[in-house]
């Protein structure tokens, strides 16, 4: 059976049977799996809300159409299979006909048409499904989404983390769909697990849906999410055997300890699509940083060799490109500025901008997004005082407000952590498209960053299907903003999943623990 799919880097022909991964022995059913996250969600429903707090237990609450292996190949989950048409202006998606809901009715096209809908009215990724002008409903088991153009990001759009379907019975009642009451109580979703219990700052926990629509899935009988902010608290649990699953560890030391714990199983696979690069970003409007030639000097200046090895010790990768190095779109073959103070000095030697006596060209500042991101913040000070550029690190009292600083473009450079999202539509167009500098909205082109061909650039990828052509487009834009640097790129964020070795098929797909843990089981 063949179909014809817009796939995150195009359109391609494939079968879909699905291929099993190769297990090291049969998995079981039964048990309970004791996790670790890391936040409290605002509440479980993806539909309306972003970010992995919520993503995690909202995947397996909810199914999505498609499901993603390690390859970036799309599976059928909800969806046993579809077809992109040949204009790029339709997607059917047929689906499975003995799918349910948690509370026993079915699931139907109109339950597609009514996700669709939702997200595109209240999910702060308004690319996602932006070209979506319409679904279809020919009858209950085929949506049609109707396009007004190719978008090559709606397959990847179309996974658990970003698009759950959700009941048009349950929240089609009237209410605001992001202040629902069952988007965190009596949730009735259509994933492999259902929810027993949401206390905040304590636990999520999850059982069996009996009636799950994968036959003999899921294999587990519970899952047990504990809320745990503390890094040093979860490493102590999964030393213990108390943790049996940590997924989006970033605490490098921590990592690093249990890489020496021989219960443990240490991995970096499964994030490529959340994407997440820490990187330097600059106002390119105002001051010193609007001058090509300074951002250009100070990248020169940054050693990241130091800030891989010093400060995220070994447990991140070098970025030097916009695209996650994980992406298949991603082109490594950029200007990385690798450390030269002799280039950085003359580069700003040349651009007129003379030491005084005390060797001090100009002053700037730096924030920081995150409190794990001032150790970097203090090492600009020192990195730029040797070529001139005094720096004074400023801190913010909260989130809200270096979010206000830096969307209302009151600050000189800011390190940051942000997610690439799967696809550039998503999660990278946002930073570089003139069209997205928005006063006020954190996360937009802050940078304040313009230049015609990389719009031009963006605007032809996003409705580009052919991935040869595509890969080209992007790999065109990505050197041009490395030439330009509104933002200079130094590393991946270091998520890491972590398990026990009791623990069969721990996630490595693309979105990590943010995808159905349905194949989940222990040995």
């Amino acid at each position: 059976m063949k179909k014809t799919l817009a796939s995150l880097i195009g359109a391609s022909v494939m079968a879909m049977a699905m291929v099993p991964a190769v297990q090291a022995q049969e998995p079981k059913q039964g048990g309970t799996l004791t996790m670790a996250i890391q936040q409290t969600p605002r509440h479980l429903n993806p539909a309306v809300q972003s970010g992995t707090a919520t993503g995690a237990p909202g995947a397996q609450l909810f199914a999505a159409p498609l499901r993603y292996d390690e390859n970036w190949d799309p599976q059928p989950y909800l969806a046993e299979s579809w077809e992109l048409s040949e204009d790029s202006l339709s997607m059917t998606l047929n689906l499975v006909k003995t799918a349910t809901f948690h509370d026993g009715a079915p699931i139907t096209s109109e339950d597609v048409k009514f996700s669709v809908e939702t997200i595109k009215a209240n999910h702060p990724f308004k690319t996602m499904f932006a070209p979506v002008e319409s679904v279809e409903t020919p009858d209950a088991h085929t949506a049609i989404l109707k396009l007004s153009q190719p978008h090559p990001a709606l397959m990847l759009a179309m996974s658990s983390q970003l698009m759950p379907i959700i009941p048009k019975h349950v929240y089609g009642d009237g209410q605001d769909p992001k202040a629902h009451p069952q988007n965190s109580e009596n949730v009735v979703g259509s994933g492999p697990f259902k929810l027993v219990e949401f206390v905040r700052d304590q636990h999520i926990i999850l059982e069996r849906n009996e009636d799950f629509f994968m036959d003999g899935r899921p294999y587990l009988d519970k899952i047990v999410m504990r809320i745990i902010k503390d890094a040093s608290a979860r490493t102590i649990g999964l030393e213990n055997g108390e943790i049996e699953l940590v997924a989006f560890e970033n605490n490098v030391r921590n990592i690093n300890r249990l890489k020496k714990v021989d219960s443990l199983d240490v991995s970096s696979d499964g994030y490529a699509a959340i994407g997440p690069i820490d990187w330097l970003a600059f106002n390119t409007k105002k001051g010193k940083t609007a001058d090509k030639a300074v951002r250009q000097a100070i990248a020169y200046a940054v050693d990241k060799n130091f800030i891989l090895k010093a400060i995220m010790l070994g447990a991140a990768e070098q970025a030097n490109a916009p695209i996650h190095p994980g992406s298949p779109l991603s082109d490594n073959a950029v200007n990385a500025y690798d450390l030269d103070l002799d280039k950085a000095n003359k580069l700003l030697d040349d651009a007129g901008y003379a030491k005084d006596g005390d060797g001090t060209r100009f002053e700037l500042t730096i924030d920081y997004g995150w409190p794990a991101l001032k150790p970097q913040a203090e090492y600009l000070k020192a990195a730029l005082k040797k070529i001139g550029i005094a720096v004074s690190v400023r801190a913010s009292a909260d989130f809200p407000t270096w979010a206000k600083r830096i969307s209302t473009y009151d600050f000189d450079m800011t390190w940051d952590t942000v997610f690439n999202w799967g696809d550039p539509v998503i999660g990278v167009h946002r930073t570089y498209q003139s069209t997205n500098i928005k006063e006020g909205v954190i996360w937009s082109n802050t940078q304040q960053y313009e230049n015609a061909r990389v719009d031009e650039l963006l605007e032809m990828a996003g409705k580009e299907n052919d991935p040869a052509k595509r890969k080209e487009l992007y790999a065109e834009f990505q050197a041009i903003v490395a030439e330009e640097l509104p933002v200079y790129w130094t590393n991946t964020l270091p998520y890491h999943t972590i398990s026990n070795t009791s623990v069969g098929n721990p996630p490595r797909g693309i979105w990590a623990t943010s995808s159905p843990l349905d194949r989940v089981y222990l040995k």
